[in-house]
Parts: structure tokens; C-alpha cells; sequence
């Protein structure tokens, strides 16, 4: 009976126990999913345009993308922070908005706050700009004084009223005078589109350091649907005169028969037209005019010429310089004897301009009635 009794309280605590241990099981249960460890999520992952940045430079970095990408507001978490966040977040808002080019150019104000989460500082940035959108997006960037002025000339070309690229590489000499000699040297290299020198305002961005936004603001003395009809009518008189010279002459006699050729369809006289329009338009031209309306002849068939500013008997003028095989010659179409000169022929004549600009025109015979080998 004693047996029984004992056999029976036995089996009372086992079951006891069996239920104990089930409730603690479930206990365990619910405290574990109750208590899931925080994962911290990417941008992807939770859904938000926030940023990650463990270091000032990747701070930097995501504070700039945010003005590249025109955003108003932006949120970047800082994780394993190091370094007053405050004092930190203001610095690279300053440095951004003030000693960046991009910045300097775009942006007007930024603005940040903070919060501290558990685990890393989420920052809201707030950025007032003074440019849109596609002012930013068209801004490139350039390497070199061919490179700035390869933009220079697609802008004057197409007549554009506002150019802006970076240069990552601005020199003590790269200033505003620096830039405008470059928007001249560029105007007169494209005589088609020369139709009268531009206004040119220039800005950089920042006001000093090695790396610059270069603004570029051109007023035209008219419309752009004017000059572009200009400019038509430009070229077509241009390759009307030059079709009869572009094949079987030699460069010397190309040259020369170009030179009389303008001479006889356009009239230099001082105080008319200075463009090439003036000349082979409406027949007649200051000596710039003439000029530019050389070169756009010489480009038709190839001959490489520039224009050349410098002053005669005291005087501003222009006039070209031809660079053959043989060698370099001015070539001055307002003058009956100007013709495949040499220096010495042109100071002689009390021609002067500016030493180390221009090719060298040295003393090489060059026969202006030469023909083109068969």
C-alpha cells in the first residue's frame, strides 16, 4: 500500500515538473520574440534616401552628391562617429557651400540637425540653392587652356548666352583677364560666327584655390535667331566664292588667289562692318572685317590661317597669317600689296604686334602662282 502511495506521489511530481518545464518553454518563447535584436537596415532595406558616412571625407561626399543631385532635403547617418557631430556637421556644410566649386556655385545656404538614435547620429540637411537643376547638371568639367577654350567656342558658336565648367587644375594665372583672352582668341577663330564680340561677364567659384566653377555670361548684340540668319547667308556667300579655288592650286596660289578674290567682291574702308557678314554680305568691311572674312575662306579649303590684331601706321588693325608647307606669310586683304609678307616686310611697312603670339614669318620663298602637283 505504502508502495502504491509512494509510486503515486511520484508520478504527481513528474507530471508537475512536465508542466513546469512547459510553461518555461513557453515562457521562453514568447520573451524571445519579444525581444528581437535591432538590425540596422540599408538604404534599400528600410525604405529611405538615407546615407551612410563613418568619416568626415564620407560626410563630405554625401553632402556633395545631395547638391549634385538638386536635392532639398537629406538625411545622412553617422555610425561609429568619432568627434564632436555638431562642430563636424557645420564645418562640412560651410566647406561645401563656400570652398567647394560645385557649392560655391550652386548653392545659396545649408542647413543641418541631428538626433542620436541608439546606435549612430541620423542628420537632416536642408539646402537652399540659386541654381536649378540643369544649371548644375550642364556643368562640366575641363582640363587645360584647349579644353576651356573648345567650350568657349561651342558656346559662341551656337550663340549661347551662359557656359559654366569646372576646372580642377586653376592656376595663379587662370583669372577673369586670363578667361575673357581666351572668349577673344575663341571669337575670332570662328569667323562664321563672329558676328559681333560678345559682352562677356565671367565669375569663378570659389573667389580663390586650385579648383574653380568658371561662370560665363555672353550678351550679343542681337537675338540669336537674328545672327544664326546672318550666319546662313554668311556662309553661303563664302562658299560661293571660295567653290573655284578649291581644287588645282597649289597652298601659295590658293592663298593668293583667295586674298584677290576677297578683294574684289568687298571693300575695305575704316568705320564700316567689323565682320566677316560686312564684307561678303554687304560688301564692305572694316579691316577686321576683312580679316575674318579671309579666314572663313581659308577654313572652306582647309588652309589653316588665324587673324592677327595688332596696329598699322599707329593704328588698331588686323589682318592674317597663313601657314603653308613652306612656312608662315601675313596676309592683309584691306592692303593691294599685302600678300604672302614676311616679318621684315611687315615692320618695314610699320606693321606692329605682339612678339611670341603669332607664327614666325621667316624668309622661305613661297611662289604665289605655283600650282598643285598632279
Amino acid at each position: 500500500m505504502r508502495t502504491w502511495a509512494i509510486k503515486g506521489r511520484l508520478a504527481v511530481l513528474w507530471l508537475t515538473a512536465l508542466a513546469l518545464l512547459g510553461g518555461c518553454s513557453a515562457m521562453l518563447e514568447r520573451e524571445y520574440q519579444s525581444v528581437e535584436p535591432h538590425v540596422r537596415l540599408s538604404v534599400a532595406e528600410d525604405d529611405s534616401n538615407a546615407v551612410w558616412a563613418e568619416s568626415y571625407a564620407e560626410l563630405q561626399s554625401a553632402i556633395l552628391a545631395q547638391v549634385k543631385a538638386h536635392e532639398e532635403v537629406g538625411v545622412i547617418r553617422l555610425k561609429n562617429w568619432k568627434g564632436d557631430v555638431e562642430e563636424q556637421l557645420t564645418q562640412a556644410c560651410d566647406e561645401i557651400s563656400h570652398s567647394d566649386p560645385l557649392g560655391a556655385y550652386a548653392v545659396d545656404r545649408i542647413q543641418h540637425s541631428f538626433t542620436r538614435m541608439v546606435s549612430y547620429y541620423e542628420a537632416t540637411i536642408t539646402v537652399d540653392y540659386r541654381r536649378s537643376t540643369e544649371q548644375i547638371a550642364a556643368v562640366t568639367t575641363v582640363t587645360g587652356s584647349g579644353a576651356i577654350r573648345a567650350e568657349l567656342l561651342d558656346a559662341l558658336d551656337g550663340f549661347v548666352p551662359e557656359t559654366v565648367f569646372q576646372i580642377n587644375y586653376f592656376d595663379e594665372t587662370q583669372d577673369v583677364d586670363y578667361i575673357r583672352e581666351l572668349i577673344r582668341e575663341a571669337y575670332y577663330d570662328q569667323p562664321a560666327a563672329a558676328l559681333g564680340m560678345p559682352e562677356a561677364q565671367v565669375n569663378l567659384y570659389p573667389d580663390e584655390g586650385s579648383r574653380r566653377v568658371v561662370e560665363v555670361l555672353l550678351t550679343y548684340p542681337e537675338d540669336a535667331k537674328t545672327l544664326q540668319g546672318k550666319r546662313m547667308q554668311l556662309e553661303d556667300a563664302a562658299a560661293d566664292l571660295a567653290e573655284p579655288y578649291r581644287v588645282g592650286l597649289g597652298n601659295g596660289a590658293l592663298a593668293s588667289a583667295l586674298f584677290g578674290a576677297l578683294r574684289d567682291s568687298a571693300a575695305a574702308e575704316a568705320g564700316a562692318g567689323s565682320t566677316a557678314y560686312h564684307a561678303l554680305v554687304e560688301g564692305t568691311a572694316d579691316s577686321e572685317g576683312m580679316a575674318l572674312a579671309y579666314k572663313e575662306l581659308c577654313d572652306l579649303v582647309e588652309l589653316s590661317c588665324q587673324v592677327v590684331e595688332g596696329t598699322h601706321n599707329g593704328e588698331r588693325h588686323f589682318w592674317t597669317i597663313v601657314t603653308l608647307e613652306e612656312g608662315s606669310r601675313h596676309m592683309d586683304p584691306t592692303w593691294e600689296e599685302g600678300v604672302l609678307l614676311t616679318d621684315a616686310q611687315m615692320i618695314q611697312a610699320d606693321y606692329v604686334w605682339p612678339d611670341g603670339e603669332y607664327p614666325v614669318c621667316g624668309e622661305a620663298t613661297i611662289q604665289a602662282d605655283e600650282n598643285a602637283e598632279n
